[in-house]
Parts: structure tokens; sequence; C-alpha cells
């Protein structure tokens, strides 16, 4: 009878582990959308803020990329050219009372491309604007036409792509209204073109912690009719 309980002692602390391995979450989806950073200290960072909010200073250069990328941040794939605000804006004097920014486009490569479009080439610009013109502003100068979504989200730069917004590879549709992905401010305006970190569980997630549920439920039941046998067998 005790070696019966320990086999059966072991077979539950087995089925428990199974059940908690099999509630760990799934690995995130990438997304397809433009990300947003600034040339910073001899190399791309990852901008912070939304471009509909931050303001660029005079002599900033400004990066987008367009690729596949987990849901935002520091993971998100970079611009490849470098950014060299002497060079871009080398043939463009300055104004008074307005400044200058340069913006580089990265459009990715044909593995970030969604089906039956080509990706452009890199390409840069330098923008003159006003000194309090935010990097929404600065972009919409240098690289329309812009497409934004039903709640401000930018989707396409200089018209690519011509489809799609954020989309989300492998997994469930975008919900609207949820943050973006690579400045995970929520839909306000002009933002980076996005794939949303979603806000709340997604569609099946009760999945797992109802087989947690199940199986725990299943040990209980185990446990109690071994307890009920061995009192039965004294």
């Amino acid at each position: 009878m005790r070696a019966a309980l320990r086999f059966l002692a072991g077979a539950v602390t087995g089925l428990l582990i199974v059940l908690l391995l099999g509630a760990a979450p799934a690995q995130a989806a990438g997304y397809r959308y433009w990300s947003f950073w600034r040339w910073s200290d001899g190399g791309w960072a990852y901008q912070q803020q939304g471009p509909a909010v931050h303001v660029p200073a005079d002599g900033a250069v400004e990066g987008w990329r367009f690729a596949v990328s987990p849901d935002g941040g520091q993971q998100a794939a970079r611009p490849g050219p470098a950014g060299d605000f002497a060079a871009l804006c080398a043939g463009t004097p300055a104004e008074a009372g307005r400044k200058r920014v340069a913006v580089v486009l990265d459009f990715g490569g044909p593995a970030d491309a969604p089906a039956r479009e080509t990706p452009p080439e890199p390409r840069s610009a330098c923008a003159v604007v006003p000194t309090r013109a935010s990097s929404a502003e600065v972009l919409a100068t240098v690289a329309p036409p812009l497409r934004y979504d039903g709640n401000g989200l930018l989707c396409a730069i200089a018209g690519y792509p011509r489809a799609g917004c954020g989309e989300q590879l492998g997994g469930a549709a975008r919900p609207t209204g949820t943050a973006d992905p690579s400045t995970g401010a929520t839909a306000t305006g002009p933002a980076d073109a996005t794939g949303p970190v979603a806000a709340g569980a997604s569609p099946g997630a009760a999945g797992p912690a109802l087989g947690v549920g199940a199986g725990l439920a299943l040990v209980l039941a185990v446990a109690a009719g071994a307890r009920w046998q061995s009192r039965r067998r004294r």
C-alpha cells in the first residue's frame, strides 16, 4: 500500500508539472509595421515618444523602418542606413526661424513586404520646418502620402504599403483602440505604423487556465479515492 501511495504521489507531481508547462504563454507573434527611431551617439536609438508628441530639435536625425518585428520596443528592426546629419542636410541651407531635421526611411526587405508588394529602396530627406513642428509634421513634409487608420495610427509612409496596418502574423487580428507596439502609446493621433499590444486576454486565452483547473480537479479526485481505499483496507 505504501508503495502504491508513493507511486500515486509521483504520478500526481508529474501531472501537475505537465499541466503547468502546458499553461505557459506562447511566444509573442510578430507584427508588420513602421517603427520610429532617432540617431544618437553613432547609432539608432528607439524613440520613446510617439511622433505626434515628439518635437525634434534642429539638427536631429529621425529614422523609420518597415519590418516584421516583435510588438515594439528595442527589439524592433532598426533602419539600415546611417544618420549623418551633416551629410543628409549638406545640400539644404538653414533658414532663419526654422529648423532642419534629417529623415531616413528604410522600407525593409522582401521578407517584410506584404503580399504582392515590392519595398522601395531606402532613402533620406532633409526637412525644413517650423521650430515647433512635431516628428509627424516633419514626416508629412518629406514623405507624402501618409496613410492612417480610423484610430489615427500611421499605416503607410510615402504610400507604402498600399494596404494593411500593423497586421499580426500568425495570430488574431488587431483589436481597435489598443496600444502602439513601437511607442506603447494608445491611439491619440499620428503614431508609428502599428501592431498592437493586446489589451486583455486574447481569444482562447482561457484555454490553458481551464486545463489546469480540470487537471487539479482530477488530481484531487484521485487523491481522495486513494485515501478512501487506504482506510477501507485497514
